[in-house]
């Protein structure tokens, strides 16, 4: 699952991950892994804030350790930066491929009880999430997204996805009777409203967690805006698994998003996310506008 790197950026021979088969089904069994980890702490489970005043419960620990363990045996020496790491020890800088996990995206909707939270992994080369893996332990649904293309599948936390039913996966064209957006059931802003309301949005659906990308990805949805404070961890798998269904997460300017960006805390900035590409020339015209 290594491959050596002829020079570049990353150094002479240095080894570099190859999203493979095998290294996206790896990063998968680790997902499910912690998402069993984390379906044993639900039900009455406490949390505690960070201090970003974000919550965290011994669910999302236990998570990490389970995936950093499966990381380095996999990926030995390639740098990881994970949501629960960071916040205790600062967030490391970055150079060459690395991978960016969340071990439980949508700690609020775990606490109170809905289903809609999940596994994050990804590996990001050159500033792009090339491989990604979204796991919703709840709804037994996994999704990834590689060089291979996307692909989803019904498992039950600790199964093996080597012998899952997969189903492939595409975004679907924009439809001409009005787009149907993705929306934060926690997160909405002002400005998130405002610029929503520069689409023909006919529907609105309501969701936690990196589980917004994976549905656009499905061809259930068209775009999902997020003006507001995010990470790059909470993002970069579910962006992963929608680029590989054709679609792709924006700047409001129009560029593409991009991994890695240490000297600003590996926070992100604004984002829109679309599943029909051709979305990207009204997303260019309403910023010059």
């Amino acid at each position: 699952m290594l491959a050596s790197a002829p020079g570049g950026p990353q150094g002479e021979g240095m080894e570099i991950p190859v999203a493979s088969p095998e290294l996206s089904l790896a990063l998968a069994r680790a997902a499910l892994a912690a998402g069993a980890a984390i379906l044993r702490h639900a039900g009455g489970v406490e949390a505690t804030a960070k201090a970003d005043g974000s919550p965290v419960t011994v669910a999302d620990a236990e998570a990490e350790t389970i995936i950093l363990a499966a990381l380095a045996a996999l990926l030995p020496g390639v740098s990881v930066v994970a949501e629960e790491s960071a916040a205790r020890e600062g967030a490391p800088a970055v150079s060459g491929p690395f991978i960016l996990v969340d071990p439980l995206d949508g700690t609020r909707d775990f606490v109170a009880g809905r289903p809609e939270y999940t596994v994050n992994i990804a590996l990001i080369v050159a500033g792009c999430p090339v491989l990604g893996v979204v796991y919703a332990p709840a709804l037994s649904r996994l999704w990834l997204g590689d060089s291979a293309g996307a692909r989803c599948a019904d498992i039950a936390p600790g199964g093996d996805p080597a012998r899952a039913g997969w189903q492939p996966m595409a975004v679907r064209k924009a439809p001409a009777t009005g787009l149907t957006a993705l929306v934060s059931r926690s997160h909405a802003t002002p400005e998130t409203e405002a610029h929503l309301a520069r689409w023909p949005v006919a529907q609105r659906l309501p969701s936690g967690s990196s589980l917004k990308f994976c549905l656009i990805g499905e061809g259930k949805g068209d775009l999902y805006p997020r003006f507001g404070p995010t990470m790059e961890w909470d993002t970069a798998a579910g962006d992963a698994v929608l680029r590989a269904a054709g679609g792709g997460v924006f700047s409001p300017e129009g560029g593409l998003m991009t991994y890695g960006h240490a000297a600003r805390g590996y926070r992100n900035g604004d984002f829109v996310a679309l599943g029909d590409l051709t979305l990207v020339e009204n997303l260019k015209r309403h910023a010059r506008s």
